[in-house]
């Protein structure tokens, strides 16, 4: 039983005991003791004080006497008006350390909850490389699903790749008309990169073709309609969804490219799939849906041909399903992917992770599909992020103004490994060695850097920020479990053998605080499970961090004389390593050994 509930329990009974009431548990209020009083926890006494009939301060008293008397745990108490401060043991928070230390994945539940989530991330689409956008997307999409792990829960983490719509088809159009035969082999470029470039230049030629329209006397909203090569493009996709042997085979050609260059971008960022869908091959089973929902009479088709759904009578508008040409949109895609996931696995959550751009969409996706008499239509969520920016302002890819993913972290490694030459942090390492330090340390910049804003915020990203080893980055939080491994080694070589705390050793108020402190990761890792905030874990691991170094500041580990004192600043030092690595793990972020 955690302290927190023995100490509800005991102010039940006090109440009890004292004054002849059975005190509702809701009744009994604790929170952590604010910094300028002495003691641990605080029990608010005003509820009580029209039991007692007495003061606050009296009230306090009796109640903090019979505590005292009765949890052993209790070393004093004092009463600032009507809260009760209640100091806790010395030997309790020991002991707590202890129990810490027997568990060695300390944060994760060893227990299954029973509980399936599927959780999408990354979705890119398969006409350009991905972007900063995307990293905030895969690093926050692999880093819940961890987490969801860690609270028991099973998780398939999935991809859906878009392979298929206009989009694709500009790449593609662009491609033939200026590549002149030019692969990724034959210009030693990266798949995805190779396909981008042939994006931008469809935008190019598409802004230029409205010109010249527009000085031949065309009104602009007919020329972006009429431009030669958007009619290209439009006339490609309907060759591609009547299945056209040439054209399809020149799709499958080009989502190679991007696919192998994804691929190798997954690898360095350090994230994975256990399924990757197409919507290519589901996009098909999203039109029979809304033909059948036609039939239903759920669904409307317009005089030209389009077919609808009426929201109106949610609060919404009406929604496009299928265009005149009978081509699908993103939605109806959407809806034949959600019902492959749900006939294919059993799940009590279905977690689309997509920026805050696209809340309507997932609200009108989970609203068509209940009208389509989907029961599993309320277990769609959508975890809304909001978008990165940089300094100079927003990325647009079609412009070609986004920023790189490949580009950025192999910008970030470079900085990494300056930043450590200078410091002279790797001296004596190998080549090799000190290039896995510096891929460890970049990466880990970069995931700290995006994971520690809360999930729903706009951010700015600054790379050099982002890598500073002081402050609250994800450099400073590796040096200072790089820093306790040190102590470790030094402790092993001098044959120190790590045992359980001795319970008779009187704390500190900091060793006692770091221990509270390292005490809190099982609710950090829950509550971050049912927000969905990786934040939580990335602001509680440089609490920590920073908690540990104040200590180390001021205690002495390896050269102090008391055994018992020694062997206990030890063990706390290697458990708050091990909160630090297994809560930056969930983020993706892994720990050198040395820096």
């Amino acid at each position: 039983m955690s302290i927190e509930s023995l100490l509800t329990s005991k102010v039940i009974e006090a109440v009890k005991e004292c004054y002849g009431v059975e005190a509702e548990a809701d009744k009994v209020q604790l929170q952590a003791t604010r910094r300028e009083f002495s003691g641990d926890l605080t029990v608010v006494v005003f509820p009580f004080t029209r039991f007692s009939k007495k003061s606050p301060e009296d009230t306090g008293k009796e109640l903090g006497e019979y505590l005292k008397q009765h949890i052993d745990e209790i070393k004093d108490y004092n009463v600032v008006k009507g809260f009760l401060n209640i100091e806790i043991s010395s030997a309790y928070w020991l002991s707590v350390l202890n129990e810490v230390a027997k568990d060695p994945k300390y944060g994760y539940v060893h227990e299954k909850s029973g509980h399936t989530y599927m959780i999408e991330y990354s979705s890119p689409n398969t006409n350009k490389p991905l972007h900063l956008g995307h990293i905030r997307n895969n690093l926050l999409g692999w880093s819940v699903s961890e987490i969801q792990k860690a609270n028991g829960h099973d998780v398939k983490m999935v991809n859906l790749v878009n392979d298929r719509g206009i989009h694709i088809c500009k790449s593609m159009v662009a491609w033939k008309k200026f590549a002149n035969g030019a692969t990724p082999e034959s210009s030693g470029m990266k798949g995805d990169h190779f396909v981008g470039d042939y994006y931008v230049r469809f935008d190019k030629e598409y802004k230029a073709e409205i010109k010249q329209l527009m000085e031949q006397g065309m009104e602009e909203e007919e020329a972006k309609k009429q431009a030669p090569v958007l009619l290209e493009a439009q006339e490609m996709l309907r060759k591609w969804e009547a299945g056209d042997e040439k054209t399809v085979a020149l799709w499958r050609m080009m989502n190679d490219w991007v696919l192998k260059g994804f691929d190798e971008t997954y690898r360095l960022m350090g994230v994975s799939f256990d399924k990757v869908y197409f919507e290519s091959q589901t996009y098909k089973k999203g039109r029979d849906i809304v033909l059948k929902g036609l039939v239903d009479g759920v669904l409307y088709r317009k005089d030209t041909g389009s077919v609808w759904a009426d929201l109106t009578g949610d609060g919404l508008d009406h929604k496009l399903l299928l265009r005149d040409d009978g081509t699908s949109v993103y939605m109806t895609q959407d809806i034949g992917t959600a019902y492959e996931r749900f006939n294919e696995f059993a799940m009590d959550e279905m977690i689309y992770v997509v920026g805050n751009e696209q809340n309507y969409h997932f609200q009108v996706l989970s609203l068509i599909c209940g009208k389509l008499g989907f029961d599993w239509a309320n277990k769609i969520k959508h975890l809304s992020y909001g978008m990165v920016e940089l300094p100079e302002g927003k990325m647009k890819s079609r412009e070609g103004t986004v920023v790189d993913a490949d580009d950025l972290m192999e910008a970030m490694i470079d900085t990494a490994r300056e930043t450590s030459r200078e410091l002279g942090k790797l001296d004596g390492y190998s080549d090799e060695e000190a290039e896995e330090v510096y891929r460890k340390v970049a990466l880990g910049a970069l995931k700290y850097f995006i994971l520690k804003v809360d999930p729903k915020k706009t951010m700015m990203f600054n790379p050099k920020e982002s890598i500073d080893f002081n402050g609250n980055t994800g450099p400073f939080i590796q040096y200072t479990y790089a820093r306790i491994q040190s102590v470790l080694r030094k402790a092993a070589e001098m044959s120190i053998v790590l045992q359980y705390a001795d319970l008779h050793i009187e704390l500190s108020d900091k060793e006692q605080n770091l221990i509270k402190l390292l005490s809190k990761l099982p609710e950090i890792v829950k509550e971050a499970g049912v927000t969905y905030s990786p934040a939580l874990l990335a602001n509680y691991s440089y609490d920590l961090a920073k908690e540990f170094n104040q200590f180390y500041h001021d205690f002495s580990i390896l050269k102090e004389e008391n055994a018992a004192l020694k062997n206990f600043r030890l063990l706390l030092a290697q458990e708050c390593a091990e909160a630090i690595k297994n809560a930056m793990g969930m983020l993706g972020i892994e720990m050198p050994e040395r820096m």
